[in-house]
């Protein structure tokens, strides 16, 4: 009898970009839900950035914590059992009677969502070789695009008809879909058990290895640039630069679906000519935007084709460095340094938002004052990106051994 067809790579990949998409959504959503459930729950509207931050902040620890025993585990179990968590902690969300039964919830929802995510990079880098690497990313990360043309207006739209409650069930619901299809779909991942130990101690002995430090130092760089300036976009929009309220979620949803398309076109583009290359062009493309779109805003310009471009150079350099970090780690260890890798990025981004909000003030017609400058040291921190992801690449094309092992 003939052993089983594996699932083929397209399969596999296209179940953790729905993974991603439900992770994804699922922190999305729930901001531009603030006034709906803030109301209903008489939470006041300046407490909404902590029912925000605190899926971020839980994110970053479980990432922290995740590294000492992901890898100890097959990684289709590892991936379903962090999703079924999400899962009771989003439906948790929808059962929320106050502000601090919805902060358990974010905070539990955050637990299982950074691990989600890392699991679901180490089996994207264990399924895919890595000349198809970037294409591959490419595919996973487009769940975001998905997410902000899809899913984000489809909550808000749901919210209006059945309540704030019925996009936490909703998103649930369509978790537990994912999770059920993973089992069948997914197969059986256990070759790196045996070579990993799993213990807290070898977090540190990852991190003394020089490209694994400039890896997560890369993620640093673009992290805190781009949320320095990504939380503030929706008032500068509205009040600096006069885009109406009611248009908004059209704004969202052209920049969504452009972004879709073009991260594939950076995954092909990576594998092409690699990773540094494809970043310093999509760096030159976002320095212009930043200019034209903050920096020096040119009133001649569309407000929807700065947005729209924003978004897309701001993601197209995510997915070279992506692509890039997924062959650093040997197999063994894929889940711990993604778990790190998380961490680092929800740190990252709550960092480039405090520093921000340091520098920014707010005039009474709520027009902001200072994000040009804050726009002018993204800038900086975005130049630093492409040399980094060089290091990165030269020091790997150094250990043969290492980069044919990712």
């Amino acid at each position: 009898m003939s052993a089983e067809k594996p699932p083929s790579e397209r399969k596999i990949l296209l179940l953790i970009a729905a993974v991603q998409f439900v992770n994804i959504l699922d922190f999305m959503m729930v901001m531009p839900l603030g006034p709906d459930f803030a109301k209903e729950l008489g939470i006041a509207t300046s407490h909404l950035g902590v029912v925000g931050g605190s899926y971020t902040a839980a994110a970053a620890v479980s990432g922290l914590v995740a590294a000492t025993f992901l890898d100890r585990f097959d990684r289709r179990k590892a991936l379903v059992g962090a999703l079924l968590g999400l899962v009771m902690a989003t439906a948790m969300g929808g059962l929320a009677s106050g502000f601090w039964s919805l902060i358990a919830a974010r905070v539990l929802a955050g637990a299982f969502g950074g691990p989600a995510t890392s699991v679901a990079l180490a089996i994207v880098a264990d399924t895919v070789p890595p000349e198809r690497r970037g294409r591959a990313m490419g595919l996973v990360m487009s769940a975001f695009s998905a997410a902000s043309v899809l899913g984000v207006p489809a909550g808000l739209q749901l919210s209006a008809v059945g309540g704030w409650r019925s996009p936490f069930f909703a998103v649930a619901g369509l978790g537990l879909l994912v999770a059920v299809l993973a089992f069948p779909f997914l197969p059986s991942m256990t070759s790196h058990i045996g070579l990993s130990r799993g213990r807290f101690l070898d977090i540190f002995s990852i991190l003394k290895r020089p490209v694994v430090a400039l890896s997560l130092l890369t993620v640093v760089t673009t992290m805190v640039g781009q949320f320095a300036l990504i939380p503030n976009l929706s008032a500068y929009i509205q009040f600096n630069l006069g885009f109406p309220r009611e248009k908004l979620q059209s704004l969202y949803m052209a920049g969504g679906f452009v972004t879709f398309v073009t991260l594939r076109l950076a995954g092909r583009l990576t594998d092409r000519i690699g990773s540094s290359r494809s970043a310093a062009l999509g760096t030159a493309l976002y320095l212009l935007t930043l200019y034209a779109f903050i920096i020096h805003p040119l009133p001649q310009i569309p407000i929807m084709l700065l947005f729209v471009s924003f978004m897309v150079t701001g993601s197209f350099r995510f997915v070279p460095m992506q692509t890039l970090s997924s062959k650093v780690p040997h197999p063994s260890e894929r889940a711990r340094f993604m778990s790190l890798q998380s961490c680092t990025q929800h740190m990252a981004s709550s960092l480039g938002a405090v520093v921000a909000s340091q520098v920014l003030s707010a005039e009474p017609d709520g027009k902001l004052v200072g994000l040009n400058m804050v726009a002018t040291g993204t800038a900086c921190l975005a130049l630093l990106v492409p040399f980094m992801l060089a290091l990165v690449e030269a020091k790997l094309a150094g250990k043969p051994a290492l980069a044919t092992a990712s």
